[in-house]
């Protein structure tokens, strides 16, 4: 009997399971495909929690699985004290199927381990969790969330006391103790009662959020925009049925947008995100509907925010009456430069400010920072790479941050969150928008500026799926034949190798500085980033969450065809390296 096979009669056997697992273990006795599926391999908690599909089973998510995740973090926060656990935990929860339910168990695991759970009582978007941990000045947060993902995915992100995602080292501490837990029907859960009446479970209401869009606000809202500035701003907003609606809403509501309407139909919180495809503002299907009403009052501004709005997604009218989407690329190198630009006019830009970004993301917010004298660090891949940065320089007070983003629509304005904040960027961009109307433009016309300025930027994805053991093996192959060879991409004279696993930067003949070796001070990751002569780029990245393989495609020239040109080019070389 193949060990997949054993365990699967162990949980069948089992006499207390939720009636759902009870009725999937049966419906799948006797299919050794799907049994291997579900029972051959567990769920990993990697660097960025854990996410998977619902369901019964080692690789699915089910009350199993997050009571293991739950007691590995009891034993992670007790490492640090009493204290610690006294601290407690703040749980968050999205709109998806079984949110409230897990976070709920994880705090009942929480408490008969001794450790204090604070449990959102309603919808919380996942900034909000980040903030809650800082508030409440927790030991830890989780956020019950699979972003983006399909209605049958669902996920468990971990935070530190900084509320910030946890970086490598303390996820490996924490993934040891998960790993530490053996038998998944034998775990302490508390009764809700019990850990009510001991003071260990405690829920958050809604004075936390009044806390939370007092601070969005007064961090945010501009004291160079007016308040007729902003009524003259027309906004169409969707929460493609997620957390945002409230939060989104009441934020411009209060800083004097009053014309703001929501999409109707993707208004309400639905964890089947019936009227979308994929609930993810990076895709323009997501913008279908909020478009169409857009065109209807003839919107200036349509914002998208995905199911736990930490990201979001732009469409601005143009000159015809249409809509062009922006790319996160782009927003984030509007948002720094409206940012510095009121800053400057202000007096108010420190000496010692810095900017962050991902080593996948776009220049162009880079070249806006430093021509105004603004250091620019880069960062992997992770938005809790930039908030372990932001608590590095808060402690040494060396650097002040100003703004932080990746390419993936995520975005930080203040740092009362150590994550990317949908609620903080609805409110800035519109502050843009509406100051820039008043201006006789729009973002269109302000990116337009941008590239006159520091020339022309243009970037791209491609996501290759390649999944199960096959696919896995075929990513490692790809990874490692590009170490070895590097990739072939025609007209574009290579410059520069990067080495983000080795920690390396080398420098190749020809270029001014051949045959230099430069260390790379960041942690190291699985990624190899290839700089070509003026500045275009190529990078190559395994997913931390999915089966895929990630290529970023960089462009930089000085017209928008010669970009086109770049890309081309490098898509050509993408296509290589895939056959």
């Amino acid at each position: 009997m193949n060990s997949a096979v054993s365990e699967f009669r162990t949980w069948l056997e089992y006499p207390n399971h939720p009636e759902a697992i009870r009725t999937e273990l049966l419906q799948i006795q006797g299919d050794d495909v799907e049994i291997t599926e579900r029972f051959g391999r567990e769920l990993e908690f990697g660097t960025g929690g854990m996410r998977g599909v619902l369901g019964a089973g080692l690789s699915r998510m089910n009350v199993y699985t997050i009571r293991k995740a739950s007691l590995g973090l009891a034993k992670f926060v007790a490492d640090q004290g009493e204290q610690a656990k006294r601290r407690g935990v703040a749980i968050g929860y999205d709109c998806r199927r079984m949110s409230y339910e897990f976070a709920l168990e994880t705090g009942l695991v929480l408490a008969a381990s001794g450790v204090k759970a604070y449990v959102f009582e309603h919808l919380c978007p996942t900034p909000e969790l980040s903030y809650a941990v800082r508030h409440l000045q927790a030991a830890a947060g989780v956020m019950i969330t699979a972003s983006h993902n399909p209605p049958e995915y669902n996920g468990y992100k971990v935070y530190d006391s900084e509320g910030c995602q946890l970086l490598p080292d303390a996820a490996a501490r924490l993934t040891e103790h998960i790993r530490s837990v053996e038998d998944l029907f034998r775990i302490g859960v508390s009764t809700q009662v019990e850990a009510e009446s001991s003071g260990l479970l405690e829920f958050v209401g809604r004075e936390l959020d009044e806390l939370y869009f007092r601070e969005v606000l007064e961090a945010v809202r501009s004291s160079q925009v007016t308040d007729e500035q902003r009524r003259a701003l027309k906004l169409v907003y969707t929460p493609l049925h997620g957390t945002g609606n409230v939060p989104v809403r009441t934020v411009l509501e209060r800083a004097g947008y009053s014309h703001c309407l929501v999409e109707p139909s993707q208004e309400k919180p639905d964890g089947e995100f019936s009227t979308v495809k994929s609930p993810n503002p990076e895709e323009p299907a997501a913008f279908e509907r909020s478009l169409q009403l857009a065109r209807q009052v003839q919107a200036d501004l349509v914002l998208a925010t995905d199911p736990d709005a930490d990201r979001v997604g732009v469409a601005v009218r143009d000159a015809q009456g249409d809509y062009q989407l922006l790319t996160g690329n782009q927003t984030g190198g509007l948002l720094i430069d409206f940012l510095l630009e009121q800053a400057v006019s202000e007096r108010r830009l420190p000496a010692n400010g810095i900017v962050f970004k991902t080593i996948v993301t776009s220049d162009l917010g880079a070249a806006a920072a430093r021509a105004r004298g603004v250091a620019v660090e880069d960062t992997l891949t992770g938005f809790k790479y930039i908030g372990g940065r932001i608590a590095d320089y808060e402690k040494t007070q060396e650097k002040q941050f100003l703004f932080g983003y990746e390419e993936s629509y995520g975005y930080l304005i203040s740092p009362i969150v150590r994550d990317k904040d949908a609620v903080q960027s609805c409110l800035l961009i519109a502050e843009m928008a509406a100051s820039y109307k008043a201006q006789g433009k729009n973002l269109l016309d302000a990116l337009s500026n941008l590239f006159s300025r520091y020339g022309y930027f243009k970037e791209e994805l491609v996501s290759a799926s390649l999944p199960g053991e096959e696919g896995m093996a075929r990513i490692q192959e790809i990874m490692s034949l590009l170490r070895a060879e590097g990739p072939r991409v025609d007209a574009l004279k290579l410059a520069a190798v990067e080495d983000y696993t080795a920690l390396i930067r080398t420098w190749q003949p020809g270029s001014p500085r051949a045959g230099e070796v430069e260390s790379i001070v960041l942690p190291s990751a699985d990624v190899l980033k290839y700089v070509f002569d003026g500045g275009a780029w190529l990078a190559i990245r395994p997913s931390g969450t999915e089966p895929k393989i990630k290529f970023y495609l960089g462009a930089r020239a000085n017209s928008s065809d010669e970009c086109e040109g770049q890309l081309v080019r490098l898509r050509e070389g993408v296509n290589r390296i895939l056959k």
